[in-house]
């Protein structure tokens, strides 16, 4: 049997398409209302569809051809020109217009049908966008109920906190998990596991080597190249340079300086690549060069390129990137990504103590791949910074150490 399909922008179009095609005795077997387009089911073009076959024995839906006197050939029947019942929604009439009641009842089922897939698909999303439900007391037991509140009023995601529960209760054994102090110990490890530490800046006598600290504004970059110059310098005895690039911040040169001036540094002040050739130069008998940077918005491109420029010509040995305790999870996410085009090196971290909880470094440190150096947590020069401990920060960020 043969059925085609035809589609025009009204029913007397398709019914032509069919008659020009098929012939005029070419028998309508159904016609709907569609729609096209790429949310077709919500605002597509409204296009009628005739199906049609020439080998159905049904009678014609067209009118006869018209005899040499005007007049039709045959009168048609009532059959002919009603057309078929309108049966799930479907008419199948003449060529001039679908009976009014056949029209309305499509058109309700059309809406109807419609707002029901909107109902299902607004269901569906609201479902997948629902986070799960918390573990309750009753499914985890005394013990890892207690670790899963401690990880989330240490301000780990609720998600995060699941997951740590998940793995600590598959690798600990029946009577393990009653043990509150083997859960926790067994929590900090796997936190531990997830931190990479590279060390603090190694310095050889001879060896000039420079070191570059980058990231967004107001996270105490400043302020920390003068921990690591004092520390050097007095501490260690090494002969130490400063240079800083951060021409833009309002007395931002001015705080570098009185820093080098307190501690009796060399200093060079840089703001085109050539000054930064030509103070490295100046600096080469160092052992260690400190590069102070101004602030970068994750999101300037243009800005983060200048700064990959300057540190090209600087040739830096290492780049750390600063980051703040106290910035959201997806705020230091973000960060991450952007300055690893600038050639970022090793991770420190800033301002622990002004943090409530550090439970939002535990993405970041889990996602990224550079090794951490530093951790500050103070104002103090040149006190208040220390070389990251893997075990250390595991307990701080778990709420199980306490920052001072």
């Amino acid at each position: 049997m043969e059925v085609k399909t035809y589609r025009a922008g009204s029913l007397q179009e398709a019914l032509q398409l069919v008659r020009t095609d098929m012939g005029p005795d070419a028998a309508v077997l159904q016609t709907r209302e569609v729609r096209e387009g790429l949310f077709h089911w919500l605002s597509g073009t409204r296009r009628i569809e005739v199906t049609a076959s020439c080998s159905v024995n049904v009678p014609s839906r067209f009118p006869p051809p018209l005899d040499d006197t005007g007049e039709f050939a045959a009168a048609p029947s009532s059959a002919d020109w009603t057309g078929a019942a309108c049966e799930d929604g479907n008419t199948e009439d003449g060529p001039t217009s679908v009976p009014a009641h056949c029209d309305t009842d499509y058109r309700a089922k059309f809406r109807d049908d419609l707002r029901d897939e909107l109902s299902d698909l607004h269901s569906m999303v609201e479902q997948l966008s629902r986070p799960p439900a918390a573990p309750s007391h009753g499914q985890l037991g005394e013990s890892l109920f207690q670790l899963f509140t401690e990880l989330i009023d240490a301000e780990v995601s609720e998600e995060l906190a699941r997951d740590l529960i998940d793995r600590v209760q598959l690798e600990a054994g029946n009577e393990e998990r009653d043990d509150p102090e083997l859960m926790r110990s067994r929590l900090a490890r796997l936190v531990e596991a997830d931190i990479t530490c590279g060390g603090p800046i190694r310095v050889v006598p001879g060896q000039s080597r420079l070191v570059a600290l980058v990231g967004p504004t107001g996270v105490g970059k400043t302020t920390t190249i003068a921990k690591l110059a004092a520390s050097f310098h007095l501490r260690e005895r090494h002969r130490v340079g400063l240079i800083t690039v951060d021409t833009y911040r309002i007395a931002a040169v001015d705080q570098l300086r009185t820093y080098a001036d307190i501690i009796d540094l060399p200093m060079e002040v840089v703001s085109t690549p050539r000054e930064m050739r030509a103070a490295v130069a100046r600096m080469a008998d160092l052992d260690l060069i400190l590069m102070d940077t101004a602030g970068r918005s994750p999101s300037d491109e243009v800005r983060l390129r200048e700064l990959k420029s300057m540190l090209n010509e600087a040739h830096a040995d290492e780049v750390h990137l600063v980051l703040s305790s106290v910035t959201s999870a997806a705020g230091m996410r973000k960060a991450a990504e952007r300055f690893a085009d600038v050639g970022v090196t090793s991770l420190l971290l800033t301002k622990l103590d002004e943090a409530t909880g550090l439970g939002n470094l535990l993405p970041l440190l889990r996602q990224s791949k550079l090794p951490l150096s530093y951790l500050t947590n103070g104002q103090n020069v040149p006190d208040d910074i220390a070389g990251a401990e893997r075990g250390r920060l595991a307990r701080l960020v778990l709420g199980m150490e306490s920052i001072n």
